[in-house]
């Protein structure tokens, strides 16, 4: 009898072993990856940069105009705030310039000349992450030369205005950013009389420019 209840036992214990087995185990669930969201570039700050680029214009000497063009490069200093997909930005810069032209004056040759050039403008963008397409506008100034073969010709440092727009986007590396901008200036008129431009050019003198340039800027 005792042998029969051993057997029983052992009979029973494999096949609660066999159920086991076919039990299938449970498996932990696993969380997938979090995908990496690259942050919204921000436009907030404040930056300095160089830009460089080439103008052609008219300029005028009393009743003779002409045309005038030439390269430039200079520094910018600006600050942005960004509020939503908004920029507001103040930007000036100071530029080296070589834009000149001459004309026929009667007998005499004519030039009128500008040798620097500075803007200082308000900026509005629209921000669509690293890529800001904006307008800008504001006051210029600079010298204007007016000449006249043999004469002692005329010059002074103008007051005028400035408008145009660009694109810029930031660079893949930290904190570069660049930009492709047009401006058109206009530096106004003075007074170059016929004992310095000669009476063919006496009058009023006028310069105005239209501005293709690249910059760089780095921010802070």
């Amino acid at each position: 009898m005792k042998r029969v209840f051993l057997c029983g036992v052992a009979m029973a214990a494999l096949a609660g072993s066999a159920v086991a087995a076919d039990i299938p185990r449970r498996v932990e669930a696993t969380k997938a990856p979090v995908a990496y969201v690259a942050p919204i570039y921000n436009w907030t700050g404040a930056y300095i940069g160089i830009n460089g680029g080439w103008a052609g214009g008219d300029a005028g000497m009393g009743a003779v105009g002409f045309d005038v063009d030439g390269g430039l490069a200079g520094a910018t200093l600006g600050y942005n705030w960004q509020a939503g997909q908004a920029v507001f930005g103040l930007e000036g810069d100071i530029n080296w310039t070589n834009i000149e032209g001459s004309g026929t004056c009667g007998a005499l040759t004519c030039r009128v000349s500008n040798n620097w050039l500075g803007t200082v403008r308000g900026r509005l963008g629209y921000a669509i992450d690293r890529f800001m397409p904006y307008v800008t506008g504001g006051l210029a100034f600079g010298d204007v030369e007016a000449s006249a073969t043999g004469l002692s010709g005329s010059s002074n440092t103008q007051t005028g205005w400035t408008v145009g727009g660009g694109v810029e986007f930031a660079m893949p590396a930290p904190r570069w950013t660049a930009k492709l901008e047009y401006l058109y200036v206009d530096l106004g008129e003075f007074t170059c009389g016929a004992a310095a431009c000669g009476a063919a050019a006496a009058g009023d003198v006028s310069f105005n420019s239209h501005i293709v340039r690249a910059g760089l800027n780095y921010r802070f």
